[in-house]
């Protein structure tokens, strides 16, 4: 994205390189950039501990800096960000985009990597409930290295935080976010500046942390060590697929830009600076130091204030996830995957700045069941990794796809690369299963959960639409028999329906019920397109069936907001245009009856019609005028 570049639809932010690259400082990387105040400490002072000697902070420095280049790096940065949807990326923009891509003789991947898309996302839950509370708890913590005393304040500290974090959420970001960019730099350069002095005390860090041959010789001498040393390691890259997630806000250069030349450089100069501190003092004040490494780069007159600093970024990468949490719930339930929720826009201009309440608030109740069940950030370092591989890894086997099927690479060089790719993240996940009995069972426990909910809800609304389409009547045939001889009323009459075949049982219903027909008859469906929005020139399409009626098609992006009476006033050649006041929508509201009919199990029938009861009306959330709408029941057997 260049300078002068235009905005892209749907509100993508736009504007001078500089300016994104900075805005993305505040908002893409705080999830990365908060990970030295715990990844280091982990792999020595964590559940599976290391000797803080040379041989192990060269090997784990270097584990850490080659991490960073081949899944940060390489994977994300220079070939996925390449994979977007219209300028947007995540793990359900990459799924429409393969599913789009493919022809029919691709489809026998669609099934597969339909569920492998959704898993992903499933795990990502599970990683938005983490972030915020390691972050923050693990910044809190830093009290105890100005005064000890601090301790009792550590969780009460950190429950205030996120309380009153998640209560803004409400408000939007818009003017927070102002602040993101320029705390999150300040923060970026303090990073580099303490790492930098302390490095001073032992410079031959540096080479040791960029030759390869010390992870490979960490790998050599203790196999099994270093393996299990990659569960802590892997918690210096949590928050890179947020690159790719967050791409459609800023742009794909700005991100490039910020993290090859000032975030990445500030993060390594960090942990150099961690390593080379231990290295530079006794053994016995190692084993203390590295209890804390990140706080103990600043003096005693400076730490107060690195803590304070620490707890503003951590704010910042944790409204960044929760954000991220709300935008991946609006691309579910456009796709489908998710009931309708009241979605709540926070901001005029920047479509993306969205609330829900429904997800903001089951976030922070398992937040706060975190903090208070784990009691610690490196507690809740064991249950931190294992969602954030699993999507890893998950986003290599999509990037497969991409590499082979869609772009046509060179099998060599694409087979080389995919190579790479899974043999990194499959080892990370394989050493994050270690962590399943000391808390690595709570995120996996979250995306099966996630998974099933999400899974039994497309599956069910799959199932809804076939039952009520064998029971449909033919338009056309309905327009010759009863349109012909019903009374005609003054208005328009708007039915909304799944399907674009077919009379909508609310029509049957009404006639049945009132005899009558409106003079104007518009039959509604709602399209949601596999891509992120929709040109307005191609947002409705419709068909003439006669006598006033007509059918209508609206299609949206997965991004997009929808506004049905908005649409509906834009329609050309449809007779007059169509004013609120003379309008009335009729919806269908069904009662499911489970039954043993195949196609979904009993119990996930029954979750299907309670999450059906629970969902946002259509008339909420297509917009509709509250005094214009009428609901006729109906019921479906599943």
């Amino acid at each position: 994205m260049s300078e002068g570049e235009s905005a892209a639809p749907g509100g993508h932010a736009h504007g001078p390189l500089w300016k994104l690259s900075v805005g993305a400082v505040g908002i893409v990387f705080g999830d990365i950039g908060t990970s030295p105040i715990y990844a280091f400490r982990e792999t020595f002072a964590g559940h599976h501990r290391l000797t803080p000697d040379a041989f192990h902070v060269y090997g784990v420095l270097s584990l850490i800096f080659w991490s960073m280049m081949i899944i940060v790096t390489l994977k994300y940065v220079s070939i996925i960000m390449k994979a977007d949807n219209k300028g947007e990326g995540g793990s359900f923009a990459l799924l429409a985009l393969i599913n789009r891509s493919s022809g029919s003789d691709k489809r026998k991947w669609t099934t597969g990597i339909v569920l492998l898309g959704v898993f992903a996302t499933s795990l990502f839950y599970g990683d938005s409930m983490i972030t915020p509370a390691i972050s923050v708890l693990s910044a809190v913590e830093g009290l105890t290295t100005v005064n000890a005393s601090f301790q009792p304040f550590v969780i009460p500290g950190a429950i205030v935080i996120l309380i009153g974090l998640f209560m803004i959420q409400s408000h939007g970001t818009a003017k927070v976010g102002l602040l993101f960019g320029p705390v999150m730099i300040v923060y970026f350069v303090v990073l580099a500046v303490l790492g930098a002095i302390h490095i001073a005390d032992h410079p031959a860090t540096i080479w040791n942390t960029l030759n390869p041959l010390r992870a490979a010789a960490f790998f050599a001498a203790s196999p099994w060590g270093a393996f299990v040393a990659m569960g802590s390691v892997v918690l210096a890259v949590t928050g890179a697929e947020a690159l790719y997630s967050d791409m459609g806000h800023f742009g794909r250069n700005p991100i490039r830009v910020s993290w090859m030349f000032f975030v990445m450089p500030a993060l390594v100069i960090n942990y150099m600076g961690q390593g080379s501190m231990l290295l530079a003092q006794t053994p016995a004040q190692a084993l203390a130091t590295v209890q804390n490494p990140f706080f103990y780069l600043a003096s005693d007159a400076f730490r107060l204030p690195l803590v304070i600093l620490a707890t503003l970024a951590t704010i910042i990468a944790s409204q960044a996830v929760i954000s991220g949490a709300f935008s991946v719930t609006q691309q579910a339930i456009q796709l489908g995957f998710i009931p309708r929720l009241h979605i709540t826009h926070t901001s005029e201009t920047a479509a993306g700045q969205i609330y829900i309440p429904a997800v903001n608030w089951a976030l922070l109740v398992m937040v706060l069941l975190l903090v208070l069940n784990f009691q610690s950030s490196s507690n809740l370092a064991a249950a931190y990794g294992i969602a954030v591989t699993g999507a890893m890894a998950i986003d290599t086997l999509l990037i497969a796809v991409v590499l082979f099927s869609l772009w046509k690479w060179n099998k060599l060089l694409a087979g080389a690369l995919v190579g790479v790719f899974a043999t990194v993240d499959f080892l990370y996940f394989g050493a994050n299963l270690l962590k399943v009995p000391v808390g690595g069972w709570f995120p996996l426990l979250i995306g099966l959960i996630a998974f099933t909910m999400l899974t039994t809800w497309a599956r069910g609304r799959a199932l809804m639409i076939v039952r009520m389409a064998e029971a449909s009547l033919p338009i056309e045939l309905f327009i010759k028999s009863a349109a012909a001889s019903a009374t005609r009323v003054p208005g328009t009459a708007v039915f909304l329906t799944s399907s674009t075949h077919g009379v909508p049982h609310a029509l049957l219903h009404n006639l049945k019920h009132n005899k009558v027909l409106h003079e104007r008859v518009f039959l509604l469906t709602v399209r949601v397109a596999d891509v992120p929005y929709v040109k307005p020139e191609r947002r409705a399409e419709q068909e003439d069936y006669g006598q006033g009626f007509y059918r209508v098609v609206l299609h949206y992006g997965f991004m997009e907001d929808i506004h049905v009476p908005e649409a509906l006033a834009a329609l050309k050649e449809v007779g007059e245009p169509c004013r609120m006041m003379d309008t009335s929508f009729f919806l269908a509201r069904q009662t499911l009856i489970a039954s043993s009919r195949p196609g979904m199990a009993i119990w996930r029938e029954k979750l299907f019609a309670w999450m059906l009861r629970n969902a946002e009306s259509a008339m909420l959330f297509f917009k509709l005028p509250t005094n214009r709408v009428v609901e006729l029941g109906s019921q479906v057997e599943i």
